[in-house]
């Protein structure tokens, strides 16, 4: 599988580690930075360039680290196609990908561990998407994106 990676300084470490794994796993890894820790950067910049990897099938997955996963969830989803999820345990993981079809997982080095995320990895690569009462959710989430998602009626308003 071909995996995107990128991280902003606060993630580094995590996505070093990340990435090793992965490598270890077979897949082909493409990271697109940062390339230290130490020199503050902007997490939009690294996770855009994984969330158009992913969008632009140069990717089949993406990962994205900063140091809570809101940062590069948040500016990752903004490519249209990317279905970013913040990762905290195997169970986001697995659900994200099974109902939520996501393509790039995110993680927050600052509040989730290494042992946790890298278990974490494995389950988001096991799992497989559902289908059936899924899709039409997914569906939803396009037609959202493409601004074509009409609003419901809340009850009670006019």
């Amino acid at each position: 599988m071909r995996v995107a990676v990128g991280s902003d300084h606060a993630g580094f470490d995590l996505k070093e580690i990340l990435k090793t794994e992965l490598v270890a796993l077979g897949h082909d890894v493409t990271d697109h930075g940062t390339d230290d820790g130490a020199t503050s950067v902007d997490y939009p910049d690294y996770a855009a360039a994984v969330g158009r990897a992913v969008a632009g099938e140069m990717a089949d997955l993406g990962l994205c680290v900063c140091g809570t996963g809101n940062g590069v969830a948040m500016a990752a989803n903004k490519v249209p196609g990317v279905r970013a999820a913040v990762i905290h345990d195997v169970t986001t993981a697995t659900l994200a990908r099974q109902h939520n079809h996501a393509n790039v997982l995110c993680f927050g080095a600052r509040v989730t561990g290494a042992t946790v995320a890298v278990d974490a990895l494995a389950a988001f690569l096991a799992a497989v998407t559902e289908h059936g009462r899924h899709d039409g959710r997914i569906e939803k989430l396009a037609a959202l994106e493409e601004g074509r998602l009409e609003p419901i009626r809340v009850q009670g308003t006019s």
